[in-house]
């Protein structure tokens, strides 16, 4: 993905792992062969492996600058963290501060970090490994949390369940951050900057999670929308019904999907998705009665 700038703001793709593939039905359980076959047309080998069906999916944050504040949006899977439900989280040692230097910014520089979500994959570099212990990978930055999200994932946590919550993501990637006093709670609507050139704002995206939220970004007349898990795969804009395992509500995480669509549908704007492989960054087109993605790259 190019460096996209709308206003002021300076947005990169900041890179975990760059392609993942997922078997199909444990990413969307109601797809089938025929619907992927119905859309090899428009995505190819990067998008759904050709001998196995199988999605594959990149694990990003995006990187957003302006010359008063940079920020990341959602923090992936994490470095060293025991994931043993599903392997390919497993103890990960990535190059992920690597690549983050390589874009020129370091930890410390970060102000803001902000979740679409609690899931595993969008918190796990919220902390790092430090003597043993779990602190926050960015000492300087104010992290911004749904307080609905957290208050659910909270009381999950404290009903002291058979597994650990979020696959322990909440006790090593959240929990640290509140007791280092970083965290910080906001409703699903909030607004962050008005500016003119820097405009940031919190919206609800009812469905994935008990809490879950997009990020709106406006400045300069061009906008983008950072939608985090309303979407994972761009099959979905074409058949929106496909349903994500992880939904806590399908039937309002449809709704919300559908509408984001609609909303952005052969308009100027960006969709930044928390998941679709490079080239990442795009535009929503119409195509009959559903759409597609067009790839920016």
């Amino acid at each position: 993905m190019r460096q996209i700038t709308i206003g002021s703001m300076r947005i990169d793709r900041l890179v975990e792992i760059p392609a993942l593939a997922f078997e199909k039905t444990w990413l969307f359980a109601n797809v089938t062969d025929e619907v992927i076959a119905a859309n090899r047309s428009w995505l190819d080998h990067r998008y759904i492996e050709p001998e196995t069906g199988r999605f594959i999916l990149s694990h990003h944050s995006y990187l957003v600058r302006t010359p008063r504040w940079t920020a990341v949006v959602d923090t992936c899977c994490g470095n060293h963290k025991p994931r043993p439900r599903v392997p390919v989280w497993d103890n990960l040692n990535q190059p992920y501060l690597e690549n983050m230097a390589a874009l020129g910014v370091q930890p410390e520089q970060v102000d803001f970090v902000m979740c679409t979500h609690l899931h595993v994959d969008h918190v796990g570099w919220n902390t790092r490994l430090l003597n043993g212990r779990w602190v926050p990978t960015f000492p300087k930055a104010r992290y911004l949390m749904g307080r609905a999200e957290f208050r659910h994932w909270e009381a999950a946590h404290r009903a002291s369940p058979s597994a650990p919550v979020n696959h322990g993501s909440f006790e090593d990637s959240v929990l640290p951050v509140v007791a280092a006093g970083q965290a910080e709670f906001v409703e699903t609507n909030h607004l962050l900057f008005d500016d003119r050139d820097a405009g940031l704002r919190f919206a609800p995206a009812p469905g994935h999670t008990a809490g879950n939220m997009q990020i709106h970004l406006d400045g300069g007349g061009a906008h983008a929308v950072m939608s985090g898990d309303v979407i994972h795969h761009p099959i979905q804009c074409a058949e929106p019904w496909l349903s994500n395992a992880a939904d806590v509500d399908p039937a309002a995480a449809l709704a919300t999907r559908v509408t984001l669509l609609a909303q952005l549908a052969d308009t100027p704007s960006y969709l930044l998705t928390g998941h679709f492989p490079a080239p990442t960054a795009g535009r929503v087109v119409r195509h009959g009665d559903a759409f597609r993605f067009r790839f920016e790259d």
